[in-house]
């Protein structure tokens, strides 16, 4: 079936110019696109792949390697005097849960030991080289691979190395990567390798909706006929994108023009040069599609927005977005001399209000008594919290929490004969191979392998746990200030939570009762959220918050067994809710006994009852109290007590 044409699409204007300015200049480093489910993210870029210029390749290379400049590392080599093809540019699609082998490409080990032959057998990597690389879903890439693509945008090379051989190859790629940010935020470090990035939500206004429905069900109807209808709009924006790759290297890039890129840069505070560089080269880009051979102030414009959103983020808390009226102020600043400028007016939209600055930034205008005596505080600026950990060693998923056997790490041992996936021992498999060598017939150099002689290492790394918080809300929490300092620790917590590759969840009690106000999930900027909302009176029904976060764990079990859970119960240990609240209470807690647990202790004032300590008791648990969350909290106190010793 023929792929949806992309001028079909419709709407989104944003979204085309930055898929149409990555594709005159590949150099730009790709696109993120985010937006809610259902915006036909994938669809557009899918689409790009048909309008993109054919390239010329030497025949029989599978890596794509250009006749003009082939690599002369290119396992396939060397190219000298090789016929040349031409093929359509390639759109390869890298799965969320694709091995690492079939990314980068595998050794046949086998094959090395036994004969001395490098068998490469080339990965997803190595087909998008000269082309595009499509993630979707790319928040939810394991880290491994973010690693790995990582280091082939750095480097344009993808190298594979097991056991002492090596082969490496070109990997020049367009990244695109689609995402809901409700399911959970990107690595800062692979955030800041896409060039440009776009945010896409579907149209509000019924005509435009009535018209994508129209044309969705005539594609489904009848695609061959649907792509029919829009092939010449097609044909006529891949000539244009032709036309602008080749008066590309004709634009001029004036010292102004820099000058005022890097005053706008610098203006947003962004980190590193990355920006200013892409914003150049977008800008240039832009340039070139406009028809222009120098860059004016609406290419710079047009760069900036599309350029510098995601790359001015503070922490992984702060939304995305571009201060529209300081844009214009800081291309005012260094407005360039261009008699044809078409100024800062040309931007008819109103500016966006800037979120506010700050921690305090979350506390609603009516942060004091809200309506049924319930109050709600603000979270402060976050902090670097202590690391807990689960106990044990676990099979989990890969993260920066617990430890954990894992397909990467150090080697520990060998995996039992019966274990068949992972990476080689060499040792261990030579150790096996050896005492076989006269039977099999071996003569000569190097060894007679069978499969069954393979052995696979035992590595150990570290896991991403399910973090549990289950947070007392109940009106002894309700001091401002008191109730400010356990937003500010469990934010804290949550930033760690990001930065450690955990899931999350949010059990809270309050009143009567105890719900589920976050379910887990990898989205820590939504608990986040729903913590700066939450409100705080009522009684303390503690049993029902614990019972609550038991049935939580058990079903995550279920759904995600090998993701170790980490249960952190923030509260000052009362229990007023129903008769016998404390004992139901201290019962609840032992049904959580074989749960790693943290009880962070908020009780405050002088007269303490210690009521936290005692449930930490049952839960076995560890009691931290609330001013000893921070990481420097306990580094101080470390060092108070060796002075103390000394």
């Amino acid at each position: 079936m023929r792929p949806y044409p992309f001028t079909a699409v419709v709407g989104m204007p944003d979204l085309r110019l930055a898929l149409v300015l990555s594709a005159i200049s590949p150099a730009i480093g790709g696109v993120l696109v985010r937006g809610e489910k259902g915006t036909a993210k994938s669809t557009m870029v899918r689409a790009l792949a048909g309008l993109l210029p054919e390239v010329d390749v030497v025949e029989g290379c599978r890596f794509s390697c250009d006749p003009a400049r082939p690599d002369p590392a290119c396992p396939d080599g060397p190219h000298t005097g090789a016929a040349a093809t031409r093929r359509p540019a390639r759109l390869v699609e890298l799965p969320v849960g694709a091995a690492e082998d079939r990314v980068v490409g595998s050794l046949n080990l086998e094959r090395a030991l036994a004969e001395g032959v490098t068998d490469y057998q080339p990965g997803l990597l190595a087909a998008a080289h000269r082309g595009l690389l499509y993630v979707d879903e790319v928040n939810l890439l394991h880290d491994h691979l973010v690693d790995t693509l990582l280091d082939a945008a750095a480097m344009g090379r993808a190298t594979v190395e097991r056991e002492g051989v090596s082969v490496s190859h070109a990997a020049r790629f367009v990244l695109i990567g689609t995402m809901n940010p409700e399911e959970g935020e990107l690595r800062p470090q692979l955030l800041d390798r896409f060039g440009l990035t776009v945010e896409v939500a579907s149209s509000r206004d019924p005509g435009q909706r009535a018209e994508v429905i129209r044309r969705r069900l005539a594609y489904e109807a009848d695609p061959d006929g649907f792509a029919d209808r829009y092939a010449e709009e097609d044909a006529a924006l891949a000539a244009e994108i032709q036309a602008a790759q080749k008066l590309l290297p004709s634009v001029a890039l004036t010292d102004d023009a820099l000058r005022q890129i890097a005053e706008v840069c610098a203006s947003f505070d962004v980190d590193g040069m990355r920006a200013d560089i892409v914003t150049a080269r977008t800008a240039v880009a832009h340039a070139a599609w406009a028809g222009r051979t120098e860059v004016s102030t609406e290419d710079i414009r047009v760069a900036a927005r599309l350029a510098l959103p995601h790359r001015r983020r503070r922490n992984p808390f702060d939304a995305p977005g571009i201060d529209e009226e300081q844009l214009e102020q800081a291309l005012r600043d260094a407005e360039l001399p261009e008699p044809d400028d078409d100024g800062p007016g040309s931007g008819s939209e109103a500016p966006s209000e800037a979120p506010p600055e700050g921690g305090d930034g979350g506390q609603t205008p009516a942060s004091g008594q809200q309506g049924g005596g319930e109050q709600r505080a603000g979270a402060g600026k976050p902090f670097k919290a202590r690391l807990f950990r689960v106990a044990g060693v676990g099979e989990g998923e890969r993260g920066r929490r617990s430890r954990a056997i894992t397909e990467s790490g150090r080697t520990i041992g060998v995996q039992p004969p019966s274990v068949r996936e992972g990476k080689p021992h060499l040792v261990a498999t030579l150790r096996s191979a050896a005492p076989h060598q006269r039977d099999r017939g071996r003569s000569g150099p190097g060894l007679v392998l069978r499969k069954g002689d393979l052995r696979y290492a035992r590595r150990e790394g570290n896991e991403g746990n399910l973090v549990l918080f289950c947070v007392d809300a109940s009106g002894s929490m309700g001091a401002r200030s008191r109730m400010r300092e356990v937003k500010t620790a469990v934010l804290s917590l949550l930033l760690d939570a990001y930065q450690r590759r955990d899931k999350v969840g949010l059990v809270t009690f309050r009143a009567q009762g105890a719900e589920l106000a976050l379910p887990p999930t990898i989205s820590v900027e939504a608990a986040a959220a729903r913590l700066e909302a939450l409100p705080t009176g009522g009684r303390t029904p503690l049993a029902e918050g614990l019972l609550e976060a038991a049935r939580v764990l058990r079903v995550e079990e279920l759904r995600d067994p090998r993701r170790r859970p980490l249960l952190v119960v923030v509260t000052d240990g009362r229990a007023t809710s129903g008769p016998d609240a404390v004992r139901r209470s201290h019962a609840a807690a032992e049904l959580l006994a074989g749960v790693t647990s943290v009880v962070m202790d908020c009780e405050s004032g002088r007269m303490r009852l210690g009521l936290a300590a005692e449930l930490a008791e049952h839960l076995g648990a560890e009691h931290v109290p609330l001013g000893e969350v921070a990481a420097d909290a306990l580094t101080g106190a470390v060092k108070s007590r060796l002075g103390r010793a000394a």
